[in-house]
């Protein structure tokens, strides 16, 4: 089976940039994008052996559009469009995304510089949709103060619930991504008490224990979450980061999600907003709500490999990547974080 790209199943770290892009109109860009995605594990390594003790590690990933635009067909069997749900006061928008940049490691310094390497290399190829900093909060936790990814897999498990296998086989070795930028409303999470926070995320939030089933709501979070077919526990793989601005109070998770296919992550999520049954819903979703939602699928080592040209990108000097970024956004170009069609967007 084709290698999977090896930022899938690393240990989560304490750092993280998350970059949702869109390709620009035209041949030059689709065949430049091409050539960065094919040579990216150049860079990653460039970069990467300033510490490498830092684990810096990067996944890329395609949307429905942008694989159209950048591989036609075949496409991988089951990605498509990001599907919008609306329940109530609770909506789940689907918002734009070609390609997803998930940059990870231990020091932030070194996401940001790999980060800047990738949008030097891009230039005018590239439109930023969102971009957001994410980080390590103590022991893994939430903004809202609770232990994040406990119930992740690991080892044999974790390769076995991320990655496609025989069941489409020409896109062996890829997975699957969902990803979700959630706002939290700390203040009005703040004012529960602590055992009602507990009812609704279904943990104990010193200690992370899950509550026992005569003792947890029906909606609470982790019910809602866990998906059961067949007898069998369905698992995803989920590196979510809290991020936030002190000065203007807009905080929260960024949600991404790895699995086989889309069909648990959608089903997961419908049942967090429409409820199982219908109208018991997922009570965090009254102090949180997502503002994008965009589906991608990252493919496998040798399909990458297969779109470098033999002529690798050329590794920038350290620290000039961000200028020659920045200089062009300055000059009117594709560089301004932060276009999510009136979303406010979040560092």
């Amino acid at each position: 089976m084709p290698d999977p790209q090896r930022a899938i199943n690393a240990a989560q770290t304490r750092n993280a940039i998350f970059l949702v892009l869109a390709v620009t109109a035209g041949a030059t860009a689709v065949d430049r994008t091409r050539r960065v995605c094919g040579d990216l594990d150049a860079l990653v390594r460039a970069v990467g052996a300033r510490d490498v003790q830092g684990n810096l590690s990067c996944t890329i990933a395609f949307g429905l559009d942008g694989w159209d635009r950048l591989f036609g067909q075949p496409r991988p069997f089951a990605l498509h469009p990001f599907r919008e749900l609306r329940s109530g006061r609770r909506f789940a928008p689907s918002t734009p995304g070609d390609v997803l940049v998930h940059i990870r490691a231990e020091r932030m310094d070194l996401c940001f510089e790999l980060a800047a390497q990738i949008m030097a290399q891009l230039i005018a190829s590239v439109t930023p949709v969102d971009e957001t900093h994410g980080f390590r909060y103590f022991d893994d936790r939430d903004l809202t103060g609770f232990v994040d990814g406990t119930e992740n897999p690991s080892g044999a498990e974790s390769v076995a619930a991320t990655i496609v296998g025989d069941e489409d086989e020409t896109f062996a070795g890829g997975s699957y991504v969902m990803v979700q930028k959630y706002l939290h409303d700390l203040p009005s999470w703040q004012r529960l008490s602590t055992e009602t926070q507990e009812g609704i995320i279904g943990r104990t939030k010193l200690d992370d224990i899950e509550l026992d089933d005569a003792s947890k709501p029906p909606f609470a979070h982790n019910a809602l979450t866990t998906l059961v077919e067949g007898g069998i526990e369905i698992k995803i793989l989920r590196y979510n980061m809290p991020f936030g601005k002190v000065s203007d109070g807009d905080s929260g998770t960024y949600f991404i999600g790895y699995a086989r296919s889309l069909h648990p992550l959608e089903t997961m999520l419908e049942k967090m907003v429409v409820g199982r049954p219908p109208g018991n819903y997922d009570r965090l979703l009254d102090f949180t709500h997502p503002v994008t939602g965009t589906n991608f699928f990252a493919p496998s080592v040798e399909f990458l490999a297969a779109l470098a040209t033999g002529q690798p990108v050329p590794t920038l000097p350290v620290a000039t990547a961000a200028a020659q970024a920045r200089a062009h956004a300055d000059l009117g170009g594709a560089l301004n974080i932060g276009n999510l069609k009136g979303v406010l967007q979040h560092e």
